[in-house]
């Protein structure tokens, strides 16, 4: 029993030694919280987890600062300038995307939000030429979104008056709009398997904003083996992909090769081209991925900010009642409108920009990771290294806003109550990395908020004073249930 005495102590002096030769040879990359032994310095965010615990962070470390995952740098941009840096300045340099365990279960490394190199590059650029070709205007998906805003708007109307959960009518119109984009048809609410695909999508992303998401990073040797939401998430995620792969074998049967009407069959069109390219990507596996990216990017995010515009809208009735005046003045009784259309009507575009700055969705930005070893602001950071951009710390940014805390639609009107851009306003990131489905989300936010506010006036329900703003933390932040009473107007479309 003695001898293992000495041996054990050798043991533990040679680890300690190891992990002091690590801390020095990281010693130029960005400071940050304490690193400990096999757990990094996650610690440091687990013990004041909020929304605001990154910008914190920045605060007592600068704006370029380095939380380890375990033995994983992650480097974190903090504020408009150190995001510009890296996203736009060094954006070649930042376009990868990290292959994490968890990332590598839900994105299989293919698609586009997963990916990396040759395949990323070529299915990102076919998702953005495929988009423009979906096209706008009455013919296009905007016809698609004012049909659900329309279903959205009779969800509203049934409730008569009485108080009314947003969230599920909400997600069934936005969850249609990416079925009439991907698979070009929409789906009744009475069908089972649409009502799975939606029910699935929500699971998946619950799934990946939980700590269970950092704990397969950190242990998946483990956690692969453990129940819990991120087993569900990757369950979710391969429904989705089997809702995916069924679809392309219909549009296999009707194939449409003359007159492709949605995005599968774009894809397989794509394909049959590229049969003898030898450095083609086009396959049935990143066709499926690319479906999952659409339906996981394209729900969540546009569903909460919807969410997050009517409970501000019934906060802020002033605010409500001036979308309101403007969109009656320019659009009357017309039933379709574009998002061309925007131009007519800059204090409702200056709102929408608003809710999207100050209830930002995310936690933080996507992560990306680092091609080659870069310096920024004097720090070196490494090739491999995951690299946060920290969206929510630009839009917040007290030097590209007045008042960063509040909701303040004047941060998009001029003097002359016209809307004016802002460089700080990057909802959907910046650079190489910037959202495929920004412009479609864009028109879809535009489209059914204006509908929305022509068909009624928002209110809270009686007795209640005004909506709780709390948001629920995790790596997306919606606010927490709530109830609106929707009454209808007497202009309303």
């Amino acid at each position: 029993m003695a001898m293992w005495i000495p041996v054990t102590l050798v043991a533990g002096l040679l680890s300690i030694l190891l992990f002091l030769k690590q801390l020095w040879s990281h010693k130029n990359y960005p400071p940050g919280p304490l690193r400990l032994p096999i757990i990094g310095s996650a610690w440091r965010i687990l013990i004041d987890f909020s929304q605001d615990t990154f910008i914190k962070l920045a605060k007592e470390y600068g704006n370029v600062y380095t939380v380890w995952s375990g033995s994983l740098p992650v480097v974190v941009m903090s504020g408009f300038e150190a995001v510009k840096e890296a996203a736009i300045n060094h954006s070649a340099d930042f376009d990868e995307r990290p292959v994490t365990p968890f990332f590598e279960a839900i994105g299989k490394k293919s698609g586009i939000i997963f990916s990396n190199g040759h395949i990323w590059k070529q299915q990102r650029k076919f998702g953005l030429v495929t988009m423009r070709k979906l096209g706008l205007g009455k013919k296009g998906i905007e016809q698609q979104i004012h049909e659900e805003a329309y279903h959205l708007v009779q969800a509203f109307a049934d409730a008569k008056r009485q108080p009314l959960d947003p969230a599920i009518p909400i997600t069934n119109s936005v969850t249609n709009v990416i079925c009439a984009l991907t698979f070009g048809q929409r789906y009744s609410l009475r069908d089972e398997e649409f009502l799975k695909l939606r029910d699935a999508l929500k699971t998946f992303v619950d799934g990946t904003a939980t700590i269970y998401h950092l704990l397969y990073d950190l242990f998946p040797w483990i956690m692969k083996h453990l129940p819990g939401p991120h087993k569900r998430s990757i369950a979710a995620r391969d429904f989705v992909a089997d809702f995916a792969m069924k679809e392309i074998q219909r549009h296999r049967v009707h194939e449409a090769v003359h007159e492709p009407r949605d995005f599968i069959d774009y894809y397989l069109l794509q394909m049959g081209k590229s049969k003898r390219d030898p450095t083609s990507t086009y396959n049935e596996e990143n066709l499926v991925q690319c479906i999952a990216d659409l339906f996981a990017a394209g729900t969540e995010t546009t569903t909460t900010t919807l969410y997050w515009a009517f409970l501000l809208m019934a906060n802020y009735p002033d605010v409500q009642e001036k979308v309101q005046k403007e969109i009656d003045n320019a659009f009357g009784s017309s039933e379709f409108f574009s998002y061309q259309d925007r131009r007519k009507v800059p204090y409702t575009n200056a709102v929408i920009h608003e809710i999207q700055r100050s209830r930002y969705i995310l936690l933080f930005g996507v992560p990306r990771q680092c091609s080659k070893d870069v310096n920024i602001f004097g720090f070196f950071i490494p090739k491999g290294a995951t690299v946060i951009t920290d969206l929510r710390s630009v839009l917040l940014d007290p030097k590209k806003w007045e008042t960063p805390e509040k909701f303040n639609p004047n941060h998009f009107l001029d003097k002359d109550g016209q809307f004016v851009e802002n460089e700080a306003f990057l909802p959907f990131g910046a650079g190489a990395r910037v959202c495929v489905g920004e412009q479609l989300a864009s028109i879809e936010i535009f489209i059914i908020f204006t509908r929305m506010l022509r068909a009624f006036t928002l209110q809270a329900p009686e007795g209640v004073k005004r909506i709780s703003e709390e948001p629920i933390v995790r790596l997306t932040t919606p606010p927490c249930p709530y109830k609106i009473c929707a009454i209808p107007r007497n202009n309303g479309s």
